[in-house]
């Protein structure tokens, strides 16, 4: 999501550190650099202005110009500006007694209301939280109906002990545009069937419009009034660029929202919304929507997006997100089956399935400092996801089990189940026998340990498409002599 901004600070830094002594001019100049990528990422440009400056300023301050080692100082000063200009994380939603505690999500047509609203209510589900949502968007009868869907598939399938039910007046869609407060109606008994089912959380989702105007904006008022919500959260889609920062600050100024979600947040390459719009609302960005999923919202923290802009990592979230895929105790299974070198190829594809549902593969790796510029250029898609699993899927119980059953004959039998060549499928035989062995050396060894099997392993751990891997470039000379 922030690439290109990732690139432009990275090469900024690399030129610094290479300098034997720099000084304010290069540091101003570097800070040009910075200051086209962050307008290129359609960053407000009053606040590009200003955090060039802050930071030229602080790098002066801080003597950087003296430092042995410019470019790690400049990475922590940039890093503290970015989360300053993003603000403070604003934390959970409190919640009300008795309740239940409202949130009215506001935005635009197109924005991801409703999907949010799905989105939002799987999450107090798996806090074990009862929710409630309600249909207030009338203007169109697809958008109950959507919201029925939605709220159905969360209470059927999304994780989580929590109750989540679903309140719409679909007949009422008819009246909407010649009767006034049809909407404000339907919310009213909305709130009413909430209070009545002892529901935590009631989520109105109310109607939008291509562009912000005087009738939106007196209904949603009138909505808030009549079940006084004590959070209006905005959806904005943050691929929208500037358009998403003028929206939310109409919005804002109309309603005082509480709080914004950005959507679509991992399509977006720009990013420049994240950075933008705490300055431009004054609202905070709470949630930030990555995906599809149910559980593909993640909550915002300034500090973890600014270590992803400045291609540190982000491993907490990456914990976080395994820590909801996968139990304790398969955990524990898993690393016991590694330390005694008994990982099957049925272990491999339950791992793939969990790394699918935690997200792209790409964005994952990206979470890991320095990993996701060293593989921007390889083709960690779904698609090869896709293609390996179709190789084990046809394999035996027992070949998966272990394949080092995988005798020529076997090999040609699975290429020609899975639409394959053979040399896909030896190749993933032989890389997965490669993790097998190093994951029992990490299950067994200390740091040193580690850090050894994880050498022995180089480059052959990457399983991409077309890849070789020999011994020396002798080694290689002479397999090409053999072709």
């Amino acid at each position: 999501m922030f690439d290109g901004l990732t690139r432009s600070f990275q090469k900024t830094f690399r030129n610094l550190s290479g300098r034997g002594r720099i000084s304010e001019s290069n540091i101003r100049e570097a800070m040009e650099e910075v200051r086209t990528a962050l307008l290129e990422a359609d960053v407000h440009h009053d606040l590009v202005d200003r955090f060039c400056n802050e930071v030229v300023e602080d790098a002066i301050g801080k003597e950087v110009t003296r430092s042995l080692k410019p470019g790690e100082e400049m990475i922590g000063i940039v890093h503290e500006r970015l989360v300053a200009m993003m603000g403070e994380a604003p934390g959970p939603i409190a919640m009300v007694e008795p309740g239940p505690t409202v949130i009215l999500m506001c935005g635009l047509q197109g924005s991801g209301k409703t999907t949010t609203c799905g989105k939002l209510a799987a999450r107090f589900k798996a806090d074990g939280h009862s929710v409630m949502l309600v249909a207030a968007d009338l203007q169109r009868p697809a958008a109950v109906e959507q919201l029925r869907i939605v709220s159905e598939q969360v209470a059927s399938s999304a994780p989580g002990k929590g109750r989540v039910a679903f309140h719409g007046e679909p007949e009422r869609c008819a009246e909407y545009g010649q009767a006034v407060g049809v909407a404000v109606e339907v919310a009213k008994r909305g709130l009413a069937e909430a209070r009545k089912g002892n529901f935590e959380f009631l989520i109105v989702d109310t109607a939008g419009r291509l562009h912000v105007n005087d009738d939106l904006m007196k209904e949603l008022r009138a909505v808030d009034r009549a079940v006084e919500a004590h959070q209006i959260l905005l959806v904005v889609d943050a691929m929208t660029g500037q358009d998403a920062l003028l929206s939310a600050k109409a919005f804002h100024e109309a309603m005082q929202v509480d709080g914004l979600v950005l959507t679509k947040f991992d399509s977006d390459t720009r990013g420049g919304a994240a950075l933008s719009v705490r300055e431009v609302t004054g609202a905070p960005v709470r949630f930030l929507g990555v995906g599809e999923k149910f559980t593909a919202l993640e909550e915002f923290h300034p500090q973890r997006i600014a270590g992803r802009i400045l291609g540190m990592g982000d491993v907490v979230s990456l914990v976080e997100k395994a820590r909801q895929e996968v139990s304790d105790e398969e955990a524990a299974e898993l690393m016991e089956k590694m330390s005694k070198g008994r990982l099957g190829l049925d272990d491999f594809l339950r791992q793939m399935k969990v790394l699918r549902r935690m997200g792209p593969i790409k964005s994952l790796l990206g979470m890991l400092p320095g990993v996701g510029q060293m593989l921007k250029d390889l083709p960690l898609e779904d698609k090869q996801l896709d293609r390996l699993q179709g190789i084990v899927h046809s394999m035996t119980p027992a070949e998966r089990r272990d394949p080092a059953m995988l005798e020529r004959s076997r090999i040609a039998r699975v290429a020609a189940g899975s639409a394959s060549d053979r040399a896909e499928v030896s190749r993933l035989v032989k890389q997965f026998d490669l993790m097998r062995k190093m994951g029992s050396q990490l299950a067994g060894a200390g740091a040193t340990g580690r850090m050894a099997a994880m050498r022995g392993l180089g480059a052959g751990g990457l399983p991409t498409r077309g890849s070789t891997h020999t011994s020396s470039p002798k080694a290689r000379f002479k397999q090409r002599k053999k072709r």
